[in-house]
């Protein structure tokens, strides 16, 4: 299997150079060269698989078994899930009135980013080890990926990671989950701007090939291969889950709610589509809705700044998957992804030709849903099963309880509604929505423990910033292997 970049300008790579990558150099994305299909006997077989399974059967057809044989990535993925609460690794929740609301949130930071991240970091190792490498990671987040990547490679020899949080734009459990980590590869910095706002300094530094190139930089977030390819178990797995007969003919089809934020796990339920997996979409975001835009109306395009909202993991404004998305449904036209990218990219405004968007509004439905919506549905799942919903979570409930309502009187398809974080490190919604929060051990301990985390204020150069602290630790990484010799 090779990848290939979403613009077309890049040679072609193997998992291993895709998942070192980031960005392509071209700008663009990486892609499979070739889109696997699955046959209904392959798809009857999965069904039973336990979580862990159904990941490594996935990985196992997007990773070339010479660079890791079938055998090492079965015991990397069980490494990768050890850390989960739930023994299922992955939990159904089968509520009143056909809600399902399926938790990726088991993993150490109560997120799913936990599920995609723990795998990536595992592949990281197996590859660094065997070359004896050593990388620094540059990540920024929105709230849940810089907690989830610092977990997954904390105490590594071989990674050194660096985060940028938006001070302010996350919770504050998702900022003490970053800010109390307290190890020697693990560097924090808040930023005072939004998560848009410190996208721009990272994609500067990783514009500079040839200073990403020594330095051995690489990005964790989903622009990476890896966070996508094992985020497409998720949306097989609520097939399984909730597909009434594996028996029928043809297979029937189920719709997966996936709330959106940079549409990683929107792309990553794309290309399930793709290898024949017979699901619908519907993408569901806040009132941050270009992507909402994007299927409605064809319009890809910034509307003013980005709105500060409950569900603030999904506050973002340039989902930059969408480029997967794109691709694969324009038949792999790189040179049109090229121009239109490119396009956006300078103008911030794009609208889709025609036939793209028609492709796109085929295979996906979308909603935007108001901080108000997320507060209903939030107090409406607690009245109606006694269940607490973080506001990412809401965001898709809210769907199905409007799309329920249209469809009382005729049958729909079964749905699946996808969880991201635990309600527990969204207390302050939790809150506005007149319920009691309900908040694990170990996170009330963090409350506790000491932080580190260095402020990147307004006006100063966040690009030289990150830089010279890349820089730095380059510097004393070289001086500690001089002084052990």
């Amino acid at each position: 299997m090779r990848y290939i970049s979403t613009r077309g300008g890049t040679p072609s790579v193997d998992f291993e150079g895709a998942l070192f990558s980031g960005y392509a150099p071209d700008g663009g994305l990486f892609m499979p060269e070739e889109i696997p299909k699955l046959d209904r006997e392959t798809l009857k077989k999965w069904s039973t698989l336990s979580y862990p399974a159904l990941v490594t059967e996935l990985c196992s057809l997007f990773i070339d078994p010479a660079l890791i044989p079938k055998k090492d990535l079965k015991g990397l993925i069980d490494r990768a899930f050890s850390r989960f609460r739930h023994r299922d690794i992955v939990h159904l929740s089968r509520m009143k009135n056909g809600l399902n609301v399926l938790e990726l949130w088991h993993g150490v930071t109560y997120a799913f980013k936990d599920l995609s991240m723990s795998c990536t970091g595992q592949f990281l190792q197996y590859f660094l080890e065997k070359k004896q490498k050593h990388v620094t990671i540059v990540v920024g987040t929105s709230g849940d990926t810089g907690s989830s990547a610092i977990e997954s490679v904390r105490g590594a020899k071989n990674m050194d990671i660096i985060v940028l949080l938006p001070l302010g734009h996350c919770s504050k459990i998702q900022e003490l989950q970053m800010t109390t980590v307290i190890e020697e590869n693990v560097h924090v910095f808040g930023v005072e701007g939004n998560s848009d706002e410190l996208d721009e300094p990272i994609k500067d530094v990783f514009a500079d090939m040839a200073f990403a190139k020594k330095h051995n930089l690489m990005s964790l977030n989903s622009i990476n291969w890896s966070r996508v390819l094992v985020q497409m178990a998720h949306h097989f797995f609520a097939y399984f889950q909730c597909v009434p007969s594996m028996d029928t003919y043809p297979l029937p089809s189920v719709e997966v709610v996936v709330p959106t934020g940079a549409a990683g796990n929107l792309a990553a339920g794309c290309i399930a589509q793709e290898m024949g997996l017979p699901i619908h979409l519907a993408t569901v975001v806040n009132h941050n809705d270009i992507i909402h835009r994007t299927v409605q109306q064809g319009d890809f395009s910034l509307l003013g700044n980005t709105t500060t909202t409950l569900a603030s993991a999904m506050d973002i404004q340039v989902p930059y998957n969408m480029e997967r998305i794109f691709w694969l449904l324009s038949a792999s036209d790189s040179g049109l992804i090229r121009t239109l990218m490119e396009q956006f990219d300078r103008t911030k405004n794009l609208c889709l030709p025609r036939e793209l968007h028609a492709k796109i509004s085929e295979k996906i439905d979308s909603q935007s849903v108001s901080d108000e919506d997320i507060i209903q549905t939030m107090r409406r799942c607690w009245e109606e099963n006694r269940y607490l919903l973080c506001p990412h979570s809401a965001v898709a409930v809210s769907y199905h309880y409007k799309q329920s309502a249209l469809t009382s009187k005729q049958p729909s398809l079964p749905r699946c509604c996808l969880a991201p974080a635990s309600a527990a490190k969204f207390q302050d919604a939790v809150l506005q929505a007149q319920l009691v929060p309900e908040i694990p051990e170990d996170m009330q301990a963090l409350e506790h423990m000491k932080t580190r985390c260095t402020p990147l204020r307004r006006g100063d150069d966040w690009t030289q910033v990150l830089r010279d602290k890349i820089e730095n630790l380059s510097q004393q990484r070289k001086s500690g292997m001089n002084f052990q010799e």
